[in-house]
């Protein structure tokens, strides 16, 4: 074989190499966009309705009261909201 063949092949081989791992990267590109989804649903954050503060709905303290649910950043807002409101709301 001459060198400009093996050359000429050489080359060929090198881009169906770089097309092949562009679509492998490409694919896992895509599965950790579709995971990134699923996990922002998680961390959903809420309001405090006392301080008005921003948390992570899993890492709020919870208060149900006529079915409705309340979450907030603190056991000290959940008192504040309980005795500002007597239960009434």
């Amino acid at each position: 074989m001459s060198p400009v063949r093996l050359f000429i092949l050489a080359v060929l081989f090198y881009i169906a190499w770089r097309l092949f791992k562009g679509l492998i990267k490409k694919k896992r590109a895509n599965g950790k966009q579709h995971q990134s989804k699923a996990s922002d649903v998680k961390d959903m954050l809420v309001e405090d309705p006392v301080c008005h503060t921003l948390i992570p709905k899993g890492q709020a303290v919870r208060l149900r009261q006529k079915g409705k649910t309340y979450y907030f950043c603190s056991e000290k807002c959940c008192d504040t909201f309980t005795r500002e409101t007597g239960g009434k709301e």
